[in-house]
């Protein structure tokens, strides 16, 4: 509602049309471009020329790609792998604050931890010293060479299929697809160096727990196998079967050998051939028999310093007790070392049933068609961006030259002008003489060139 006092304005109507002088200006500049036509035509002309000159010079990029498909990982294995991820960042790695965390971080599904860890710098540095890219890419900087392979690789997730794509660029075809298969075994070795499930710890206690028993093992073992040494005992059960059997034989011959000395005594003289030899013979009987019972017989002259005997009656038993000691303690260590390897090799198959292997869907391929430069796009923008720059200088050249001469920003620029010929002088002058003295040299050359081919002729 409009008020007494108000003055009444009158409101253009919105449908009319725009005011003659915009359509005058318009007309102005098309006149203008106009007349200017071959101006425009020679500069457009020369930077499409250039641009694609340009374009030319600029390598091929090739595109590898590899598409993953995230495992499906329980809540434990989860929690337990986002605990390593944070461990290793230094974050908290209780199991509520790590599903907690991970919630709060959209962390929730493996795709989007997948593509966390493909970004992060470990997996960078180690592509980085793989394929040595600092000289790739001509980088000074470790940082440089991260940088220069980020924007050379693009890593997505499909929302609703939950695949990804690692997608590289490089002068190479073949390096691109090594880059791109390299982000999947580094995402592999990653996910297995910070895996702190359940059958990973109970993995790593076991190796070290069969480090010692093994350790423990060889130690019974040399122990058992010094004692046997020393003491010439190989198995008491059985050696002290044979020591009863040798008894046995040896008291059986003494008898009979004994039988037939008694009687030749009573026919011959002690110093008779057979007498003395069947004496002997007992006497040696004698003496094996002795030493079997352990009777402190002592080995006969003729034994070498060093030379073990087989153990007696009396030292089998005391030596018995020592050896089942022994004996005892090794087939314990072999029974504890046999059952903790089985146990060690049943947890390395539910730790690689545990960790997140990626399964590769479609694996990186080896470009044959080249990504880029897009030439012909080149070319049009340059076409178009010097049209468009020219067009400009076209119109304001003309409107300076319709600036009145006193206005003072055009006598500002005068004397700008004015004041820089000197300098604009002494650059025109020098760019002359290295002209000049470019062309004595061309011809200098090309004239030792014709006398030396007189001269063959």
């Amino acid at each position: 509602m409009i008020s007494a006092s108000q003055p009444y304005v009158e409101l253009p109507d919105r449908g009319s049309p725009p005011p003659r002088h915009e359509e005058s200006a318009i007309v102005n500049c098309a006149v203008r471009l106009w007349r200017e036509r071959a101006l425009l035509a020679r500069v457009t002309a020369a930077g499409g020329l250039l641009t694609l000159l340009i374009a030319l010079l600029i390598p091929n990029r090739y595109e590898s790609s590899t598409r993953l498909m995230s495992p499906d990982m329980k809540g434990g294995a989860s929690e337990a792998l986002m605990a390593g991820l944070l461990r290793g960042t230094g974050g908290p790695s209780g199991g509520g604050l790590v599903g907690l965390g991970a919630n709060l971080l959209g962390l929730d599904n493996t795709g989007a931890m997948f593509i966390g860890v493909l970004n992060s710098r470990s997996v960078a540095d180690s592509l980085v010293k793989r394929f040595d890219l600092k000289k790739v890419y001509r980088d000074r900087a470790d940082q440089d060479a991260r940088q220069d392979l980020a924007d050379r690789t693009s890593i997505s997730q499909d929302r609703k299929s939950e695949i990804i794509t690692i997608a590289v660029e490089d002068r190479d075809p073949a390096r691109a697809a090594a880059l791109a298969t390299g982000y999947v075994d580094e995402l592999n070795r990653l996910l297995a160096q910070v895996n702190t499930s359940s059958a990973h710890r109970e993995r790593v206690f076991l190796e070290e727990r069969l480090k010692g028993v093994r350790q423990e093992l060889d130690t019974a073992s040399k122990q058992l196998a010094d004692f046997s040494t020393k003491t010439t005992t190989l198995d008491v059960k059985e050696q002290g079967k044979a020591m009863v059997g040798a008894v046995a034989t040896l008291q059986g011959e003494l008898i009979a050998y004994e039988t037939q000395l008694s009687g030749l005594q009573q026919i011959y003289t002690p110093n008779n051939v057979r007498v003395r030899s069947l004496q002997a013979r007992v006497n040696e009987l004698r003496r094996q028999l002795e030493q079997v019972r352990g009777s402190g017989a002592q080995p006969p002259p003729g034994a070498a310093e060093g030379d073990e005997e087989i153990p007696s009656f009396r030292r089998l038993p005391a030596l018995g007790v020592t050896y089942a000691d022994l004996y005892r303690e090794v087939k314990l260590r072999e029974a504890v070392f046999e059952t903790l390897t089985q146990q060690y090799e049943m947890a390395k198959i539910s730790e690689a049933k545990e960790i997140p292997s990626v399964k590769v869907l479609d694996p990186a391929n080896l470009p044959e068609k080249k990504s880029g430069p897009h030439r012909l796009l080149i070319t049009l923008l340059g076409v178009l961006a010097s049209f468009a720059l020219c067009a400009v200088f076209v119109i304001g050249r003309a409107t300076w030259k319709q600036v009145d001469p006193d206005d003072p920003r055009k006598i500002f620029a005068a004397e700008v002008w004015s004041d820089t010929s000197p300098t604009r002088a002494e650059f025109k002058d020098r760019a002359q003489k290295i002209r000049s003295k470019l062309r004595r040299n061309s011809n200098g050359g090309s004239n030792s060139n014709s006398d030396f081919k007189m001269g063959d002729d």
